[in-house]
Formats: structure tokens, sequence, C-alpha cells
């Protein structure tokens, strides 16, 4: 079967359950043998009362949230074709939407080495023409909670400003519900709920698999729940050294981090103010620090050491981590160094349960992230030059010294 079309079937939201589900089709050219699928997601509405919500404008976030979502699905097969179905775009909004899944999968296009140039396009109508909603809206902050020291500093950040604020999940993980009740902070929870077939053909020869920018996804979420919960402010923890890309491929720069880099930030301010709602502000309380200067505040906030982590075991569809920190990972890797700048050997070994800089099959995992082999991981961490400085600092201390990895690396 040859798939040929991505339809956007339509989406529905249930103000009594709070779901909204999204419908999308794969199909041949003649719409046979074609592959319908279904993702919802559950907003908890005790205590909303939907009259007060702007309808104009939730609509018109769950619409854009309809389209971010239907990525996870058009790649299955990434058909040269899209179909919006009854629905329709600007040439401004198709033109965004083109960037997003373009620069967004540019991780997946070059692991399964396909040549992504002029695949995504993105129908418009010249005709059309789409409006701004102003809102009425609390000033309240919502901070999307990871689990992780950024967004642990992002949170310390707002409430050292006196700023009211909630934290919020996409999924229910003991790792964000640990660190919210630490913060003593309300944790609003939307439950995403993937189609089990998209699961299924994963594991399929001939389908495509792998990353996709899910802090986009989180971005319309979150967008999503300010206006239903009546939040001003969506303050997110991305960092300065996320704006650097990973590898060339065909003559683009592939950023993992792309959907938490700066361009991404603004292009989505830009598209919200112009195309759902000019009432919400939308940026990262980190931007301008580097992880040096993150991990710096982190370490003030030890009330967090015994719950956090960054660990993606942790975060993983279908599996259930069974420790915070695998301490195999180029992730650990990168914030054990990052804290080993600043914290004494005896306090980051209880972080982690062991010795990064003891274990020798580590070499390589360090090697890529200082920049001196290949390229940078494809992983949310830092820079070559944040490894360094972090390790000039932990062997200025002389405690981690001894360690194998630090003395294969005595000239940082």
């Amino acid at each position: 079967m040859k798939i040929r079309i991505f339809k956007f079937e339509k989406y529905n939201f249930n103000p009594k359950t709070g779901i909204v589900v999204f419908e999308y089709e794969l199909s041949a050219a003649r719409h046979e043998n074609n592959l319908k699928f279904k993702e919802r997601l559950i907003f908890p509405m005790k205590g909303v009362d939907f009259q007060e919500v702007n309808k104009e404008a939730f609509d018109k976030a769950l619409f854009n949230l309809f389209l971010i979502a239907g990525i996870s699905y058009y790649k299955i097969y990434c058909p040269k074709k899209i179909d919006l179905g009854k629905y329709k775009l600007t040439g401004e909004q198709a033109k965004f939407w083109n960037k997003v899944y373009t620069k967004g999968l540019g991780e997946f296009f070059y692991k399964n080495k396909i040549d992504y140039r002029g695949l995504v396009k993105f129908p418009y109508d010249k005709n059309y023409q789409a409006s701004t909603t102003e809102i009425k809206i609390g000033k309240k902050y919502l901070v999307p909670l990871g689990g992780g020291k950024d967004s642990i500093v992002a949170l310390e950040m707002l409430r050292e400003q006196k700023k009211d604020f909630d934290l919020m999940s996409v999924r229910d993980l003991k790792i964000v519900r640990d660190a919210a009740k630490v913060a003593h902070k309300k944790l609003l929870i939307i439950e995403r709920q993937i189609d089990s077939k998209l699961l299924k053909l994963n594991n399929k020869k001939g389908v495509y698999n792998g990353h996709i920018p899910f802090n986009a996804y989180l971005a319309f979420i979150s967008l999503a729940a300010a206006i239903l919960y009546d939040y001003q402010f969506i303050v997110l923890a991305n960092e300065s050294s996320a704006n650097r890309g990973n590898v060339k491929y065909l003559g683009q720069i592939i950023n993992h981090q792309y959907s938490k880099s700066a361009e991404f930030e603004k292009d989505f301010q830009k598209y919200i103010a112009e195309f759902i709602t000019p009432s919400i502000k939308y940026y990262s309380i980190l931007r301008s620090l580097n992880e040096l200067k993150i991990t710096k505040k982190f370490v003030q906030y030890k009330k967090y050491f015994p719950v956090f982590s960054s660990c993606n075991d942790n975060f993983k569809l279908g599996k259930q981590a069974k420790k915070r920190w695998c301490g195999e990972c180029s992730k650990c890797v990168f914030v054990w160094t990052m804290l080993s700048a600043y914290l004494p050997k005896k306090e980051l070994i209880k972080i982690f349960c062991q010795n990064l800089y003891a274990k020798k099959e580590l070499k390589d995992t360090f090697l890529l992230l200082l920049g001196r082999k290949g390229f940078k991981p494809f992983e949310c961490v830092g820079t070559p030059w944040e490894m360094k400085m972090a390790m000039r600092l932990a062997q200025e201390e002389g405690e981690y010294n001894g360690d194998i990895i630090m003395k294969e690396f005595k000239k940082i």
C-alpha cells in the first residue's frame, strides 16, 4: 500500500468530561486501505465554569493543538500531500506549520535518511482571513514542570519574584508529582492518550519512527490550558544552549531542541498573538542563562535533591524507570558534570547513587559531550563549552581528580 495523503479529519471537545478527541487519516490516493487514528487529551474540569471560558479563543487553541498533535501520525509515512479537510489556513499560518513540522522533525528526517526539502506543504486558502481574539484573563502564571533542575529553577525564580503561579504536566509521573509536592504548589495534570495503533505500527517494517518536537506540542497544550483555567502567562524553562544545533544535514542545521529554542519561542509568540489571542504571554524565564548559571542556582534548592531527575528513562512511554538516574545515558552524564562543578563529591554520589567519573565505559559519551568526537548527542544537553567549564571547575576542587574519567581528561 502506497500512503499518499495525511488528512486532518476533525476534532471535538466535551466540556462535561474535558475530553478532546483529534481524528486523523492516512490513505492511498483513492482512500483505500486507509488508517484512522484518534488521539485524546483529558483536561480536568473540576471547578471550571465553561460558560465563563472564551469559547472562540479556546476553539482556536484546540484547532492549532489538533495540528501539532497530528505530527505523531503524519511521520508514520510522511506522505507528500496534507489534506486539511473542512479546515482552512492562511498563507502565513501554513508557512508557520511548514516550518514547525520541517524543523521539528529534523532529527527524525536525519535518522531515517529522508529528504525533507519541500516535503511538508500545508495547504492554504488565499482568500481566507484569520483573526485573533482578545480575552479577559487573570494575572496568574502557569509553569510546565518536567521534574528536572531547569523547571525547578524556573518555578523558584517566580517564587522569588513573588508571582502567583501553578504547575502543569502532560503526564501523571511520580518524578513530577514529587517535585510539585516539594514546591508546595498546585499541579495540573492533563492526560494524553496516544492511539494504540500508532504504538503498534512503530514496530512494523516500512514505518518511520523517531523524535517529534514535544515542546511545540506542550506549547499549544499550555495555551489551551491557560485559556481554560485563566492564566495570563506561560513560563518555560528553556535555556540559551537550546539554540545550538547538533549536526548539518542537507544544508540545514538539525537541532534536537528546536522547539525549546529562541527561534521557536519567537515564532510561537508571534503566531498566537496574530491568530489565537494576544492576551496570553509565552516566554522562557531562563532564556538568557547558560547551563552553568542554571546549575549554580539549582544547587541552592537542596530540598529537591532527593526527588528531581532529568534522566529520560523516567519519561519513556510504556516504561517504568527503576531508578531516578540510569547513570548511562548522555543526559545523566551531562547533568552529573554540571553538578560536579558546584557540589561536593559525597553529596553528588548520594544523588546519583554512583560515581559517573569512575565509569570507564562512559568515556565515549564524555567525548561526544565535550565535542571531541562526532557531534552533540540528540538529547536536551548543553554545549561542549559548558561541559569543559564544568569539568574545569570540578578539577579545581580536586575531589574528582583521582577518578578515571578525570584522569583521561586532565587537559580540558
